[in-house]
């Protein structure tokens, strides 16, 4: 870098020279020449100060600056050489207006300005003692540039805690601005923010997580954030950041996988997916080996405690520690009795031979931890975080004292995140099924905040969309004996059921997806969502449309079986309704749904009660539900066997 800038100043040095010289010997114009040598040699002083500084210097606007004033100094030096000429003729015809000179002086004055604030920016911040370095002339038409440039200079030489309010800044400017993203991009912002997620204090690893997940706003600027190393950091923090630092860096992976799913399989081989399901088991279901994260560092309060001094108090502190090991891990939400689903969970657990239950402590054992003692661990764990931003969030114990919203929003955006990994990828699904997370979205659907039981179900959503079109992944994942399949399955019946929470589209379509699992004794859940289909929201009555016509569709080898599960539960009436009188965007699937139910049980009497066929006559006039060639196709197929089937009297016309 230095090298480079040096090259790069070498020419204008080399001109401004030239200009002083030159001026030295004009012979017209000799006071306007004497002007520009003044400021030449000002300049020409900044410029030697900037390649003595050469390895401080902030690449993006040294470039343009020198650039801007390496051309000022080439003009300078034609102008001054115009003054040198001797000769009567040259002097008659070559005319140099007085503005030119004027002109040029102030060109000269810019180049100062931006050199000086050259200077000035990529000074360390602490030298430059939060003075307001003002805007460069270079920017004058785009202050915004120059704001970027200034900030990204302090991601460079600041200090840990200036580096953190610089990337609050930047984090406003890509928040409001897609375009003030892109310059951040541009102007080499991505390496220091990412240098800042590592090494900086809790807030700036916050600030900076949050930043790079703003940036990555569309495919080239996640692929740049890609090469800049981001799936190492990220892997890193995941591994062994503060818990607020991790939870931010889950959203920021949820961003970046969202906006360029290319990314996805490159974060599964960072073990990104497994750190990401260990965070999510954490005191959700009992921990399992293969999935716990180790870290090496000593971070944990007992190394803090060991490492510190011999007094009483650091036995006091190793032996709470050691007793509070022992205890089990809390449910979730730290509810104190275990519900059923939580017991269905730890049995399969120890079925699997994943883990050894814990032992219950003696109520003495318990009464044995003395107030003080939790008091002095607590100080320690502060007196850490001070000096580390936070206990390692690899640290159980560490992770076991933050609060309760950290860890609500730690699994939360653990959740989103592996809803965008597994979008559309079969490896990524694959990886995360063969984990504990099955059995912890099932559990975080039953007691998770809004926020985590919102993200668990479109991580399901996600899975199950991708299990529908593998075979492989849905006979293996989602097995019909398999114990993390039912507690799902349970738990999306549930909310389907209640039929009152913002979970249920996504629920809809999970159960929707899985339609080809279940069996054909398995007809619990045709009811729910035949019931649906008579819902006020047409969205809701839409999925539960495209839902049931999984069940009832031809490749559904049990299409028989569950079409006549939806006559049984009404669902003919309801369709006939949705057709003649639903929105637009809930015809179409209604229709389809009607024309399997048709064409699969074309003798029922409950159709032909119905005047199901009089329906499909009218619904085969209406040029809006036949322009799709396939329901087209599908509607003649089902009026032949319901006029195959049914008398001319049952249907009605008289």
């Amino acid at each position: 870098m230095a090298d480079m800038v040096k090259q790069i100043l070498a020419k204008p040095i080399q001109l401004a020279d030239q200009v002083t010289k030159a001026a030295d010997e004009a012979s017209s114009f000799k006071q306007e020449c004497a002007e520009l040598k003044s400021k030449t040699e000002k300049l020409a002083g900044l410029l030697r100060q900037a390649a003595r500084a050469s390895s401080d210097l902030y690449e993006r606007p040294t470039r343009r600056i020198i650039d801007d004033t390496e051309q000022v100094l080439d003009k300078a030096l034609s102008l001054v050489l115009k003054c040198r000429g001797n000769g009567f003729m040259k002097r008659v015809f070559i005319i140099i207006p007085a503005a030119a000179f004027r002109k040029m002086s102030s060109q000269l004055e810019n180049s100062i300005g931006n050199v000086s604030w050259l200077l000035r920016v990529s000074a360390s911040a602490d030298d430059r003692d939060d003075e307001y370095l003002g805007l460069p002339p270079i920017a004058a038409n785009e202050p915004i540039l120059c704001l970027i440039w200034e900030q990204i200079a302090i991601l460079y030489t600041g200090s840990l805690d200036h580096r953190s309010d610089a990337a609050t800044s930047l984090v406003s400017l890509a928040r409001d601005n897609d375009r003030y993203g892109k310059l951040i991009i541009e102007e080499g912002g991505v390496g220091p923010l990412l240098k800042l997620v590592k090494e900086g204090k809790m807030e700036g690893q916050e600030n900076a997580a949050k930043a790079i997940g703003l940036l990555g706003r569309d495919l080239e600027s996640v692929e740049h954030m890609i090469h800049a190393g981001v799936c190492t950091v990220f892997a890193k923090i995941l591994k062994e950041g503060p818990m607020k630092v991790q939870a931010v860096t889950a959203w920021a992976v949820s961003e970046l996988a969202a906006n360029y799913p290319k990314c996805q399989d490159l974060f599964a081989q960072h073990n990104i997916i497994r750190l990401l399901v260990s965070h999510l088991a954490f005191e959700t279901i009992q921990e399992h080996s293969k999935y716990a994260i180790a870290s090496n560092k000593a971070t944990s309060i007992h190394a803090v405690v060991m490492a510190s001094s011999n007094n009483s108090n650091v036995n006091n502190v190793k032996n709470v520690i050691d007793e509070d090991h022992k205890n089990p891990v809390p449910h979730p939400l730290g509810n104190q009795t275990p519900n059923q689903m939580h017991n269905v969970v730890t049995n399969t657990m120890a079925m699997k031979g994943a883990t050894k239950l814990p032992q219950k402590p003696s109520s003495n054992h318990v009464r044995s931890i003395s107030q003080g003692n939790a008091k002095l661990i607590h100080q320690v764990y502060h007196h850490q975080q001070q000096l580390n931003g936070s206990i390692s969030g690899a640290n159980i114990k560490g992770r076991e004292l933050e609060d309760t919203a950290t860890k609500a929003y730690m699994k939360a955006m653990a959740a989103r995140a592996l809803c965008y990994l597994a979008k559309g990828n079969s490896s990524v699904c694959r990886s995360i099924t063969e984990s504990r997370a099955l059995l912890c979205f099932a559990v975080l659907l039953e007691k998770g905040t809004d926020e985590v039981q919102l993200n668990s179900a479109m991580a399901l959503m996600e899975i199950t969309a991708v299990a529908e079109q593998d075979t492989d992944l849905r006979r293996s994942a989602f097995k019909p004996n398999s114990h993390a399949c039912k507690l799902v399955v349970d738990q999306l019946f549930l909310i389907i059921e209640k039929a009152d929470s913002e979970l249920l589209i996504p629920c809809i379509k999970a159960i929707g997806n899985l339609a080809r699992t279940f069996r054909a004794t398995e007809t619990r859940m045709i009811s729910p969502l035949v019931k649906l289909l008579d819902e006020r929201e047409a969205e809701v009555s839409q999925e539960a449309a495209i839902a049931l016509t999984k069940f009832a569709c031809t490749k559904n080898y049990l299409h028989l079986d569950h079409s006549k599960a939806i006559i049984i539960a009404g669902g003919a009436k309801h369709l006939i309704q949705l057709v003649y009188f639903g929105e637009q965007i809930v015809q179409h699937s209604a229709l389809l749904l009607l024309c399997y139910i048709a064409l699969h049980v074309p003798d029922s009497e409950e159709l032909a009660q119905a005047e199901v066929l009089t329906v499909l006559e009218w619904a085969s006039k209406q040029s809006n539900m036949t322009q799709d060639e396939t329901v087209d196709t599908l509607l003649h197929e089902a009026k032949s066997r319901l006029e195959l089937y049914q008398s001319r009297g049952s249907r009605g016309f008289h």
